[in-house]
């Protein structure tokens, strides 16, 4: 049996609540309520939300499910809306100097053709830390490592 792991992310635990309560009037919420305890979302620091998106959408087919602009922080949520799976919320300050370099964070996503996205990847010129192919620590599933824009590391493994 292959070993299952976690859907989305690790790290920067971030409480995103306004995600499930619909917070824009007449909005569907993202996911019903959880039987149990899980994560449903990962917020990630980026430095030019257009790119991000472009990146999280054009490689891995996620969808802008929800847009916030709060001011002080702007948020893009991302994920692919028949899935019960947590949401990537990607997170830019306007106002606030920061130093986004994602080298501390991975987000592992489970698709049909890992292969496919490390090529996408590529194509944009994203780092290809390990080429999409068979992995023994999962019993063998195809497992592919690829940098976003901000340095972060996007893993791949074959559903």
């Amino acid at each position: 049996m292959r070993l299952m792991v976690i859907r989305a992310f690790c790290s920067l635990g971030l409480a995103f609540a306004a995600t499930f309560a619909g917070a824009e009037p007449g909005a569907p919420a993202l996911t019903s309520a959880p039987a149990a305890n899980y994560l449903g979302a990962m917020g990630i620091g980026v430095s030019d939300l257009q790119r991000s998106t472009s990146f999280y959408t054009e490689v891995l087919g996620l969808e802008v499910m929800r847009t916030y602009e709060l001011g002080y922080i702007e948020e893009i949520v991302l994920g692919w809306p028949d899935s019960p799976g947590a949401v990537v919320v990607l997170m830019h300050w306007p106002d606030q100097p920061r130093r986004y370099d994602g080298n501390d964070v991975k987000l592992v996503f489970y698709v049909d053709d890992p292969a496919t996205v490390i090529a996408r990847i590529r194509e944009r010129g994203g780092r290809i830390d390990r080429e999409a192919t068979p992995h023994e620590a999962v019993d063998g599933a195809i497992v592919g490592l690829g940098r976003d824009p901000d340095n972060y590391v996007v893993e791949v493994l074959e559903r």
